[in-house]
């Protein structure tokens, strides 16, 4: 398995940006597809991005389409999420996740999680 941790969530007003960073310990990171995913209060866990570790082909939710980014650097075993024009409905605890498959909007695929970050939008 690999170890997860996130970090660079936060509050931030409607519109803004945040960054958030996940850091991956383990020997099979670069060989891995990474995803992101979030939880809002009262609601399932949903995707959100996605990376494949062969072909860096990205995957999104159309929600946050054309305002999110994935990104990897596998030399420092990292996975990126750049969210851009932030909505209040982008409030959500996210979660850094590592798949062992190739369905990678379906969280059964993927088999290690972080603890969480929590991303606050206000109106």
């Amino acid at each position: 398995q690999v170890q997860l941790v996130e970090s660079g969530g936060g509050m931030v007003q409607a519109g803004g940006s945040l960054r958030l960073s996940c850091a991956a310990s383990g020997r099979t990171f670069s060989s891995r597809t990474m995803g992101w995913f979030r939880q809002a209060p009262g609601k399932e866990r949903e995707f959100v991005a996605a990376i494949s570790w062969n072909d860096m082909r990205t995957y999104y939710a159309d929600s946050v389409k054309g305002r999110f980014t994935i990104s990897r650097d596998d030399a420092k075993n990292t996975v990126d999420l750049q969210m851009n024009s932030l909505k209040p409905e982008d409030t959500a605890v996210y979660y850094c996740a590592a798949a062992r498959g190739s369905a990678v909007k379906w969280q059964g695929t993927y088999d290690s999680w972080g603890q969480g970050t929590q991303v606050t939008v206000s109106s």
